[in-house]
């Protein structure tokens, strides 16, 4: 079984019921959640060896955020215990055309005050074939930067392959500051995820103003995008995911894979999806991604295997994916169906 690795931040998700707005009923349903933690147990749900690395309270909340973390098969024996308070985010569930909203209560968490050496990173990675970390975790402050930093250096020296989720969160930091931090990030990366926004504003990569005299947000736009990003950094694999609104609560998902090495930009199908749950849709995509090129997949198969997983994960209410390899596989291939 392949071992993969994950660091950031857990956080307690708070949500009122349903559709409803924010505190329209005084009840707030409590999750665990946050974007590397998500990937982390949808990769054990798909079969994976999957560790977290993070830091958290030792009380009642930190507690229960680490049974949720071993009740999904994630490996915990590298959380660091300390601080005083896990992040929060409030998230209400918006239906067309109401948009769904975020905020957020993260300031001095348990994590923005994690020491680099307070984590042996040299043992988390014995035996470790990938490492994935986002750009949310160094947006926390200075300590999360500078772990950031020295595990992916540890994460090089093991010969383990990384990936990293731009995610450029308006809300936590500028562009200036994210391009400042992020970009000599990725000289450590080999598989990028990212969208448009992310690549412009937490990488400062943007398309020529030929490149913008073509149709926005078409295929080739985006192959431009990429390969600018594959030959700035040094990135093998850029990933991008791609959401239209259908009608309703219903959207239409894909996404978008860049192969360097091949100079090739797969398409994958569109999935029309009705959706339940949007937060946690990229994560799974990624998770999914991740499975399949430690499966040996190509980049094709690989691609359609991550939008599979993406798509099931609008259908499944909270923070990540609760699917196996079998069912993704089922709707990849076409197969999806009644199961009896």
């Amino acid at each position: 079984m392949k071992k993969t690795v994950a660091f950031g931040e857990v956080l307690l998700r708070l949500s009122p019921p349903g559709n409803e707005r924010f505190m329209q009923s005084p009840v707030l349903g409590a999750t665990f959640g946050g974007g590397e933690a998500n990937v982390a147990l949808s990769l054990a749900g798909l079969g994976l060896e999957s560790s977290f690395v993070t830091r958290l309270p030792a009380h009642a909340i930190g507690d229960a955020a680490i049974r949720t973390l071993r009740s999904e098969g994630v490996q915990t024996q590298h959380i660091v215990r300390g601080g005083d308070r896990v992040g929060i985010y409030y998230a209400e569930g918006g239906v067309h055309p109401r948009a769904s909203t975020v905020v957020y209560d993260r300031a001095h968490s348990s994590i923005t005050d994690l020491d680099p050496s307070a984590v042996d990173w040299d043992k988390v990675f014995v035996g470790a074939h990938w490492f994935h970390v986002s750009g949310i975790t160094p947006a926390l402050g200075p300590k999360p930067q500078a772990c950031t930093y020295v595990a992916l250096e540890a994460a090089k020296r093991a010969g383990v392959t990384v990936s990293f989720g731009v995610h450029y969160r308006a809300k936590l930091w500028s562009p200036e500051n994210a391009q400042r931090v992020l970009r000599p990030l990725l000289s450590y990366v080999d598989i990028v995820f990212a969208n448009e926004d992310d690549i412009r504003y937490g990488l400062g990569v943007v398309r020529s103003r030929t490149e913008r005299s073509g149709e926005t947000g078409s295929t080739e736009s985006y192959r431009q995008l990429a390969e600018r990003v594959a030959g700035e950094f040094g990135i093998q694999m850029v990933a991008m995911t791609l959401r239209e609104r259908a009608a309703g609560s219903e959207n239409t998902w894909s996404g978008l894979l860049y192969e360097q090495g091949s100079n090739t930009l797969f398409e994958s199908a569109h999935y029309p999806v009705a959706v339940v749950e949007p937060i946690g849709a990229s994560d799974a995509f990624t998770a999914g991604l991740i499975y399949a090129v430690l499966a040996g997949r190509s980049a094709e198969r690989a691609l359609a295997f991550a939008v599979a997983a993406g798509a099931l994960k609008h259908t499944i209410p909270g923070d990540y994916n609760r699917v196996s390899a079998a069912e993704v596989d089922r709707l990849a291939t076409g197969e999806a169906s009644l199961q009896r």
